[in-house]
């Protein structure tokens, strides 16, 4: 297994264009620290609620492509928006980052959801896949404009995370909000 920041690296570098919105905590400063731009939308503080606002935006600029970058924890807090997401059927990649520990408030163990890319499916996503390593990370390719979940499973991280965002929440938004409507 790899590290979660290296598969947030694979992941920005296989959607470079795309507009990003990250769960709350680590998996956050793993992507400010990895690839900070104006299309990433980081939800300081709103557990479980990356692929709702995912939906929202990708519903609001069916233009874009959107990549939701969840935790597996923040993954099973909202299990209930997956049915809305694939009856919606956007231009979406639903990236849930699975270590195993709520690492961000300590190495917690969350409620474990066996088989999140089986999930996906029965709840209607088009296409769900399963990785464990860099390279089977490297080889899927989520066809664009088909709703798709990724469940990569990492290691955990042993280290502390990166910087906090410098940004207040307000200049998230203001950003991300002058860059989504580009």
């Amino acid at each position: 297994m790899f590290g979660i920041q290296d598969a947030i690296r694979e992941v920005t570098e296989k959607f470079p264009t795309s507009l990003y919105v990250s769960t709350c905590g680590f998996i956050t400063r793993d992507l400010y620290n990895t690839a900070d731009r104006p299309q990433n939308l980081y939800l300081v503080g709103s557990m479980g609620m990356a692929a709702p606002v995912g939906l929202g935006v990708a519903l609001a600029r069916p233009d874009k492509h959107v990549v939701v970058l969840d935790g597996d924890g923040s993954f099973a807090m909202n299990l209930s928006v997956l049915p809305l997401i694939a009856e919606h059927a956007p231009d979406l990649v639903h990236v849930v980052l699975d270590n195993g520990l709520h690492e961000s408030t300590g190495g917690q163990r969350p409620v474990r959801i066996g088989d999140p890319a089986a999930l996906a499916l029965a709840a209607g996503y088009p296409a769900a896949f399963s990785v464990d390593s860099a390279e089977g990370l490297a080889a899927v390719r989520p066809e664009r404009g088909v709703t798709s979940l990724v469940h990569v499973k990492c290691a955990p991280r042993g280290a502390h995370a990166g910087r906090r965002v410098q940004w207040t929440p307000q200049q998230v938004v203001e950003r991300f909000r002058a860059e989504a409507a580009a």
